[in-house]
């Protein structure tokens, strides 16, 4: 199916692009918004809002037309290959496959200081409505917090003898969360042999999924992914099925 951008009226092309320039707010900087919306494709660009940010920097939204069509057929995305099961479901699997707790550690590696995503999956309150992966009765669950150096990560997972461990990254200026789980892999793979090692999950507004292999984990969760996702993934990959 070939689909274009939606704005005022189906098929427009009309699109919103929001974006900061290194330069202080006048009239040459609103120039030089549209002069960049005209070279990304969009004829004609109407600016929209321009808002200084401190010293030396503006933020802008343009609104224009492009000629860009999508082909839904070509889109690559990882499909969901699981069931998705409740916590019942979840927790009679793990006793009945692998006969103990499943266990999880999970932590924020580097500088990353931000809990939100983990602790929503991880703590007991959860997120939208769904309790976190501490609920589950089958589930040995320990959230190391934030700023965890990836040695102490694998110490931690080496001493809980960890199935599993989940790891968040918010953080991305210069690619830090592809760097940080590039070196939380090759710590794990130095560490451990392939046999030992548990499962490693990421995940983070900014991943895309299909870089599970490039970035040597199993896999990827972005944006929107709830605990009863996560502890469905992991009796699929671990237990062996809710059968």
């Amino acid at each position: 199916m070939i689909v274009r951008p939606y704005g005022d009226t189906t098929g427009d092309g009309m699109v919103q692009l929001s974006f900061t320039l290194p330069i202080p707010h006048d009239k040459r900087a609103e120039g030089a918004a549209l002069q960049l919306a005209g070279k990304m494709g969009m004829d004609p660009a109407m600016l929209v809002h321009a808002k200084q940010m401190g010293d030396g920097f503006t933020f802008f939204v343009v609104y224009g037309k492009v000629a860009h069509l999508v082909d839904t057929e070509k889109v690559q995305v990882v499909e969901r290959d699981f069931p998705l099961l409740s916590a019942k479901e979840v927790n009679a699997a793990i006793k009945r496959r692998l006969r103990r707790r499943l266990t999880v550690v999970g932590a924020c590696i580097g500088t990353d200081a931000h809990t939100v995503g983990i602790d929503a999956i991880l703590n007991l309150k959860g997120i939208a409505g769904e309790k976190g992966l501490e609920y589950y009765s089958e589930l040995s669950v320990t959230n190391m917090g934030a700023q965890v150096s990836v040695p102490d990560l694998v110490e931690t997972a080496r001493e809980k003898k960890a199935d599993a461990v989940l790891v968040s990254q918010v953080v991305t200026q210069r690619d830090a969360h592809l760097q940080n789980t590039r070196a939380m892999s090759a710590a794990f793979r130095e560490a451990l042999p392939a046999g030992k090692r548990p499962l490693l999950i990421v995940g983070g507004p900014r991943f895309d999924e299909l870089m599970a292999p490039e970035l040597g984990v199993d896999r990827i969760f972005s944006r929107g992914t709830t605990p009863r996702e996560v502890a469905s993934y992991l009796v699929h990959a671990l237990a062996g099925g809710s059968k």
